[in-house]
């Protein structure tokens, strides 16, 4: 059986140092990978954007060499919670956390 070589085993105690939580940690790199996948989806949608066809008859659709090498290129690059993980564990990703409110007396 072979084992996928972008999955890695992580320290989670390093992790789990960046922000004091480990579950706080997960959180913000979510949140970050959310923002890669967004950011990537839209650079896509740009670009294939550009082969966009007004024709509705399937006779007239040709493949498109061009369109398929970005499609490739695009499946290749590795997932966003793996950038998204590499970025926090080389403090690249920046967090704050909002400030704790404080009870005002009535």
């Amino acid at each position: 059986m072979a084992v996928n070589p972008s999955i890695i085993t992580r320290d989670l105690d390093k992790v789990a140092e960046i922000s004091g939580n480990l579950y706080e940690s997960l959180h913000i790199v979510s949140q970050r990978a959310k923002q890669i996948s967004l950011d990537t989806k839209e650079e896509l949608n740009n670009k294939l954007s550009e082969f966009a066809s007004t024709v509705d008859n399937l006779e007239e659709v040709f493949e498109n060499k061009e369109q398929i090498e970005i499609s490739k290129f695009y499946e290749r690059m590795p997932k966003p919670s793996t950038l998204a993980m590499e970025e926090f564990i080389e403090g690249k990703v920046h967090f704050r956390r909002p400030e704790e409110n404080s009870e005002e007396e009535l």
